[in-house]
Parts: C-alpha cells; structure tokens; sequence
C-alpha cells in the first residue's frame, strides 16, 4: 500500500513500496546523479517519486543501506545473468586454455573483483575522516590516501597541518608494494574506529530542501515538467520547491545581458535594500552592468539608509528573484548551469 504523505517510514526494508524505495534510493546517491535519473524517466513516475522524495524527512540508516543494498544485489543479479559469474568464466577458461594460463588468467580476475582496500572510507565525508585521521602517523595516513580516489585524497591531504602535508607526501611518494596482512590490519582497527562516524554519515534526509537542490541540478525542460505535473495536485509545495531552487545569491549565475533586463524592473532604492546582505561578488556583478552614475547612486543610498531589519531585505530579495525567474521563463535571462549555456543558437 502507498504511504500517506508525511507517515513515519516503516522499520523494515521489506515492508517500503516501491515509490518510497525509489525516492530513498535517489536520496543515497546524490544529486547531480538523481537529477541525471529523473531525466530518464517518464513524467509520471517522475512526480510520484519527487512528491515521496519531498514527503520523506529524515531516512534511517538502516534503511538507506537497506535499499542501496538491495538496488545492488539486483543490479549484480542482472550482471550475472546476461553476462555470466566468476564460476561461468572459469569453466570457459578451465576449457579453452591450459589449466596453468588459466588459473593465472583466473587469479587477476578474481583480484580485479575483490574489495578494494578502504572502500568502506567511501561513505564517509572528507571533513569527518580528515578529523579522526589526521593525529595518525603520516604512514598510516599515507597508506590510506594511497587507496582513495585522487579528488578525496586532495580533500584530506589539504586539511593537514603543513608539517604532516609533507610528511604525507614524501611517503607517498616513496611508497612501494604493502604486504596485504599490514593492509588489512590498518583497514580493519580504522573501520572499528570510524564505525559509528560512518554509519551517522549514512542517515541523510529527503523534504523539500532536497528536491529543491536536485531540480536545480535537472535541465530546464525536467525541472519545468515535474514542477507543472506536482502543481495541478500540490501548489502549496511548488510554491516551496521554487523559493528554495532559486535565492538571491544566485544571481550572480545570470548572464550580463540578463542582469541587465532585471535591473530595468527593479527600483533602484530596492535594489540597494536587496543588496545590503549581498556578497561582493554579487554587487560587483550587479554594479558592472549599470552606469556609473546609476552604480554611484546605489551605493550611496545603501550608505545611508542606515539599519534595516533583516526580514525587509529578504523581502526585497525574494521580489528580485521572482523577476529573475519570470524572465527566465520567458528567455530572456539565461543562468549558468541550468541548460542555457549549452543549448545551440540559431
């Protein structure tokens, strides 16, 4: 049976529907590959996973591991089956080559296969592991950085004291083969360790926020489906999805000629209150595309309009960025990210 929007998740694995495992699933692996999936799939099944996703709230970890598991074990199953198992390929090779070759052959597949050390250090955040990490001995440390992916190394590596950098980097550098018993004896005291910190990084939260993010990461014609699909049932959550997707501080995104069709509807005492908490990256952008006399008078009414309440600046803001997303809809801003830089002109 369909949960009922906002009913707490069950305990069980077994006992979630489909539309909720779906919605828990795309919550796991993030946005930039959820907005990438939502693309793939048909508009209905995208508006009843994004309204479970919207409705989820706080996902259990136990749960979350549930699903990716199970996705997992599906997945490989498939494998299997169209492509045949570690067992399917030794009896080929056992057939078809002299039983030496293919046990040699047998041997890389079968270490190609297995877990690759520190795997587990996957699920964990850089900033938690760089702190139960860093007091290690820059060996331990090494070996370690020796085993992730390039960018997650960087990640931790760069949140060391000077001193350890190079220390780190030096044994790296000097690092030759590791006997696989030491490997396993510093992987496994480190999981034991890191254990509960890798199973809170684990519990992540689904709502409003999260959709709102994913959406932003899906191309314009995903974003402008689902939102018009959840409208014509719930457009108290639309009206939600849209104030979080888009915020102030992302009109620095807009390209010049749209920051310049914004400004011919925004007041100018208005804009100087929209950008009394604006970034200097922001007002610089701003500023670049008005003259310099309009730019000068701006800035002096932000000089002495003196204090205002932070609920009238966001007021102003929030008036500024729905001229913003008015005039997207209608071409005449383009903003970075969002499908306009890399569609063609013509």
């Amino acid at each position: 049976m369909p949960r009922k929007p906002n009913e707490p998740l069950p305990e069980k694995v077994e006992d979630l529907d489909g539309i909720t495992k779906a919605a828990i699933l795309l919550l796991a692996i993030g946005m930039d590959q959820a907005a990438l999936i939502l693309k793939q799939m048909p508009a209905q099944s995208v508006e009843e996973v994004t309204r479970e996703l919207a409705s989820l709230g706080r996902v259990p970890k136990h749960l979350q591991s549930g699903v990716v598991e199970e996705f997992y074990n599906l997945t490989i199953a498939s494998q299997y089956i169209n492509e045949g198992s570690i067992d399917y390929a030794k009896n080929i090779l056992k057939q078809s080559l002299d039983p030496k070759v293919a046990d040699k052959v047998l041997a890389q597949i079968q270490t190609q296969v297995q877990r690759k050390p520190f795997s587990f250090l996957q699920r964990a955040e850089s900033e938690n592991l760089l702190t139960f990490i860093q007091d290690e001995h820059p060996q331990t440390i090494a070996l370690i950085v020796c085993h992730l992916p390039h960018h997650k190394a960087a990640e931790i590596i760069g949140g060391l004291p000077m001193a350890k950098q190079l220390e780190v980097i030096k044994r790296v550098a000097n690092m030759e083969q590791t006997n696989p018993d030491v490997i396993r004896e510093v992987e496994k005291g480190l999981e034991s360790r890191l254990s509960s910190m890798l199973m809170q990084s684990m519990e992540k939260a689904g709502g409003v926020p999260t959709v709102a993010e994913i959406l932003n990461l899906a191309d314009r014609a995903t974003e402008k489906s689902i939102l018009e699909g959840l409208e014509a049932e719930d457009p108290d959550l639309v009206e939600q999805i849209r104030r979080l997707m888009f915020v102030f501080e992302d009109i620095k995104m807009v390209n010049d000629k749209g920051i310049q069709a914004v400004l011919k509807e925004v007041d100018n005492h208005e804009l100087a209150l929209a950008l009394k908490t604006a970034s200097e990256e922001l007002k610089n952008k701003i500023f670049g595309n008005m003259s310099e006399r309009a730019a000068t008078m701006v800035k002096e009414d932000m000089e002495f309009m003196g204090p205002v309440k932070v609920s009238d600046v966001e007021a102003a803001q929030q008036r500024v960025v729905d001229i913003v997303r008015r005039l997207e809809e209608s071409g005449d801003v383009v903003i970075q990210g969002r499908g306009g830089d890399t569609e063609q002109l013509v």
